[in-house]
């Protein structure tokens, strides 16, 4: 009877750690290397984190710079065809000259973060 009491226990452990992992915040690090916009704030280059919940694919990504938000986007998961080699940002270069940060690739991953309204699956290498 005391093995059954315990075993219940660690069955609901188990489902409680499970599910609170399932909620879990996704990480990522981003260097920008020039300026940049984000739904319409503008990133200065630089070392930010972003930060989103679930696993999409339609999810809103914070990007961090220390501990301050300082934009949050609409992003969409998209699954690639081959795990990403590096971590690569995928910039539209806008007819003003100005960048817009479209999408992040993640090293070893085999998703991508297209960022914004309207993402549209691309490529990492994408000169849209």
């Amino acid at each position: 009877m005391k093995f059954a009491t315990i075993s219940k226990s660690l069955v609901m452990t188990l489902a409680l750690l499970l599910a609170s992992s399932a909620f879990a915040a996704n990480k990522a690090s981003l260097t920008l290397t020039h300026p940049a916009t984000v739904n319409g704030t503008t990133l200065k280059a630089g070392d930010y984190k972003l930060e989103w919940d679930g696993a999409g694919p339609n999810i809103e990504v914070s990007i961090k710079q220390g501990k301050n938000v300082v934009a949050k986007v609409p992003a969409k998961i998209v699954q690639l065809s081959s795990t990403s080699q590096n971590d690569a940002t995928l910039m539209k270069t806008n007819s003003d000259g100005t960048s817009t940060l479209a999408g992040i690739r993640l090293e070893g991953k085999k998703f991508g973060l297209d960022l914004g309204e309207e993402t549209d699956g691309m490529q990492a290498g994408s000169s849209r």
